[in-house]
């Protein structure tokens, strides 16, 4: 069972920046790690995942803007928000996906205000 704690979410005006840290309870050297987000009256979805150093997908929306990162050795990977919208609101889940198992953290909040 791996356990997730996300952290970093808040307020931030367009344009700014936030830094997303996910916290794993074990190793997650072998995993595949994402973040999704879920706006109010939206699915959840895609936004950025990273399956070794070299290898990541990025959501359409937030290419050029986000850079997910992972640093095993801290158990931790990141997701540096940059140039924020306003569409970018929402609750923002961290993802483990591991010996065919998806393992959520509980989320953080990021509203984008002006």
């Amino acid at each position: 069972q791996v356990q997730l704690v996300e952290s970093g979410g808040g307020l931030v005006q367009p344009g700014g920046s936030l830094r997303l840290s996910c916290a794993a309870s074990q190793s997650i050297s072998s995993s595949t790690m994402g973040w999704y987000r879920q706006a109010p009256g939206k699915q959840r979805e895609l936004v950025a995942r990273i399956i070794s150093s070299v290898s990541t997908n990025y959501a359409d929306s937030v290419k050029g803007r986000f850079t997910i990162s992972r640093d095993n050795a801290a158990n931790t990977v990141y997701l540096q928000m940059n140039s924020v919208k306003h569409e970018d609101t929402a609750v923002y889940f961290c993802n483990a996906h591991y010996a065919l198992v998806d393992y959520w953290g509980q989320g953080t909040q990021v509203t984008v205000f002006s």
